[in-house]
């Protein structure tokens, strides 16, 4: 995952797809487990795969589809939690989390951004109640 800008990069090229159609799924440690987001560009935030994907892209203004797994607590614990196994409820509430993206997809390849945002996070409260 580390240098998953090599294949997105590749395929960009070979496509001719430019940086601002491509949207790219990742975890994300600022957002808790079950959480998605959707944002357009900014920086890698330490999450090698995105600072490969921006390097090899020569830009970061792609679509990015943030799927929250939480934080350990201390910047130490990072590496194991990321690459460990989530409780058997923070699995379900990520692979919730992704059902979710998946069923918004067609809104946002059509780029109704805000609308499949706004259908997300809104069904992100409700499953909380």
């Amino acid at each position: 995952m580390n240098r998953s800008g090599q294949a997105v990069a590749r395929l960009s090229r070979f496509y001719k797809i430019p940086v601002e159609q491509i949207l790219v799924a990742h975890d994300d440690l600022d957002l808790p487990p079950g959480t998605v987001r959707i944002k357009q560009g900014g920086g890698h935030g330490g999450h090698n795969g995105l600072r490969d994907i921006i390097s090899l892209l020569g830009g970061s203004g792609f679509l990015r589809l943030r799927i929250g797994i939480g934080h350990p607590g201390s910047r130490e614990e990072v590496t194991p939690f990321v690459l460990g196994r989530p409780s058997a409820k923070e699995r379900e509430m990520i692979e919730d989390a992704i059902d979710r993206a998946v069923e918004e997809l067609p809104r946002i390849v059509c780029g109704e951004i805000q609308k499949a945002m706004s259908r997300l996070h809104v069904r992100r409260h409700q499953g909380q109640n």
